[in-house]
């Protein structure tokens, strides 16, 4: 087989991959920032624009059907807004509980709020006004026992704590193992922790 190399750079040419210095590369952020707020302001056009094209294609639909279609249409869209208004408050109610929980804070009773301010035009829960309303309430701190917690309620401590060691055990007699056992120093030892 024939394998094929590359010709060689001739001095005349530049070279393919040149190592630029590092300034020449280094982003600006006023430039990206700028650049970013441009297709940002773009994208919000054309949504108004695709907005404003739907609305519009609505109105000749509208226009071009008859009256019976329009009260089939009419009860569709009056039978959606109960369901989204049925449901959606269900939703924010659980959306509210996620970020409450998430961030810590403490939701007051869901009959004391107006859940629907919380739903978008499309029966959706707004997650941006629910996530401005969640932040404005106060963090509840940890639950604190109600008992106090070194009363002996149990082994305090390490497992080793009180236990003897195998170096301890050579150093003692037969009666002395034996009353260490009864007295429960051994067992670390016994169950191979040590």
């Amino acid at each position: 087989m024939t394998e094929l190399t590359p010709a060689p750079a001739s001095a005349n040419e530049p070279a393919a991959n040149p190592t630029p210095s590092d300034s020449e590369h280094a982003p600006d952020p006023t430039a990206l920032a700028a650049e970013v707020d441009k297709w940002r302001s773009m994208s919000r056009k054309n949504e108004k624009a695709f907005k404003d094209a739907s609305k519009e294609l609505e109105t000749f639909r509208q226009a071009a059907m008859t009256e019976q279609e329009r009260a089939i249409e009419a009860a569709r869209s009056e039978a959606r807004t109960a369901v989204l208004s049925e449901v959606g408050n269900q939703l924010v109610a659980a959306e509210m509980r996620a970020q409450a929980a998430s961030t810590g804070a403490t939701l007051p009773a869901p009959d004391y709020l107006n859940l629907a301010r919380f739903l978008g035009e499309d029966g959706q829960p707004d997650t941006k006004a629910i996530n401005a309303f969640v932040t404005t309430l106060s963090q509840s701190a940890p639950p604190q026992p109600e008992y106090k917690q070194d009363i002996g309620l149990g082994r305090q401590g390490t497992s080793q704590a009180g236990q003897l060691t195998r170096s301890d055990l050579s150093r003692m007699t037969a009666s002395q193992i034996n009353a260490a056992r009864s007295k429960g120093h051994l067992d670390a030892l016994m169950r191979g922790e040590l």
